[in-house]
């Protein structure tokens, strides 16, 4: 993947050492940025029912950050018909994690709650993005045969909403609705937009200030019409999640609701783009780790979920603040080396013994995860002489 990721060295038939490809450090950047926003979004959570700011604040939020992670996503995958070692992927990186962790939150909540039913077909909090991440992965390649991708997509999504037989099963609702996103970004691979724009050599001035200027007016208009986006019901549209009815839209011209909602999340998510920094800085590299804060923070926020901490906390200039850097660090701080290595065999297992051909299930040199990050191993192997340089 070309500009995304430095694959290992090799050896080269003339034994020879290969030279890795650059990593350009703004899709790490893009990637942890994002997970920061994931945890945020579920830590503030329980402050909106009794702060306007904390709800406008995670209305900015939830209209953008996992679109702008399905475009990531959609950028880095491949729309090729999948090779064995692909498709044995999507059953390591996917789904053999998405049971470990379902397995694991039912055994929490039994603990913590005192019953649990097991029930792979409704994923567990944030579950639902592994299998929503495989099934893009699916369809992509069927999607890429067709002629206008991009609208086939946005009409899916609109008209799914009307369907109420599509729900939270296997994710279903979800997946449809953030399907446009995911194959924007694919698209924009496709026809190499960001090279040819040149997006990440420079940003002007008018960008970053447009950018700054547009989450200005978002922020602006969900604490004003707070009671309005109350009132409606905004957060639930912004699931992706209810067919249109469950959530109050009888009205037929309810896609349009979607609609308008995917083009803010699109505008957003450009202007979040725009703002993020080009270059490396000492916490770039943790964008490379994003499914282990994504598969473990839900744990770490579980006990505030439960406890009712976060429930009439005041005053919220107080509160507030203290969850966005909690936030913060928790991201940070599950990213870490010695969280990874404590996790790797549940976030990234390698179950040799679930495949015919245990050889798919092992991953020499780069290991990958889901969103797209292609990484180094973190203790590379001593490259082995070649004994025809030894004469």
């Amino acid at each position: 993947m070309t500009g995304s990721s430095a694959p290992p060295t090799a050896s080269t038939p003339t034994g020879s050492v290969a030279r890795p490809r650059r990593r350009v450090p703004f899709w790490d950047n893009a990637r942890f940025a994002c997970i920061v926003l994931v945890v945020l979004g579920h830590a503030v959570q329980r402050l909106t029912y009794d702060s306007d700011i904390a709800l406008s604040l995670y209305l900015v939020i939830y209209a953008f950050h996992m679109p702008a992670f399905a475009i990531i996503s959609g950028y880095f995958s491949k729309s090729d018909a999948p090779t064995r070692t692909q498709m044995a992927r999507v059953i390591t990186d996917i789904l053999v994690p998405y049971v470990v962790f379902e397995g694991l939150w039912t055994l929490t909540k039994w603990l913590v709650e005192g019953q649990a039913s097991p029930n792979l077909t409704q994923p567990s909090w944030t579950l639902w993005f592994l299998l929503a991440l495989g099934i893009f992965r699916v369809v992509l390649p069927y999607l890429a045969l067709l002629r206008w991708p991009l609208l086939w997509t946005v009409a899916i999504s609109i008209g799914a909403g009307y369907l109420p037989n599509i729900d939270s099963t296997f994710s279903l609702s979800r997946t449809l609705g953030l399907l446009p996103f995911f194959t924007l970004g694919w698209w924009l691979r496709e026809h190499d937009i960001v090279a040819r724009w040149r997006l990440l050599d420079h940003r002007s001035w008018w960008v970053w200030a447009g950018s700054v200027g547009l989450f200005a007016v978002a922020g602006w208009a969900a604490w004003f019409f707070v009671d309005d986006w109350r009132a409606m019901n905004l957060r639930e549209w912004l699931f992706y999640d209810e067919n249109y009815a469950a959530i109050g839209g009888t009205q037929w011209w309810a896609g349009g609701v979607r609609l308008a909602l995917m083009l803010v999340a699109i505008a957003l998510s450009f202007a979040f783009f725009a703002l993020l920094p080009r270059g490396g800085h000492w916490w770039t590299h943790f964008g490379q780790y994003t499914m282990y804060v994504y598969l473990l923070h839900s744990f770490v926020l579980y006990p505030f979920r439960e406890n009712g901490l976060l429930r009439h906390a005041e005053p919220t200039w107080l509160w507030l603040p203290l969850v966005i850097v909690a936030s913060v660090l928790i991201a940070l701080g599950l990213a870490t080396k010695p969280v990874r290595r404590i996790f790797r065999p549940l976030v990234e297992p390698r179950p040799n013994w679930l495949f015919a051909d245990p050889t798919l299930a092992r991953r020499e040199g780069r290991r990958s995860d889901p969103t797209g990050s292609r990484r180094p191993r973190e203790e590379p192997r001593t490259p082995r002489p070649d004994p025809r340089q030894n004469g």
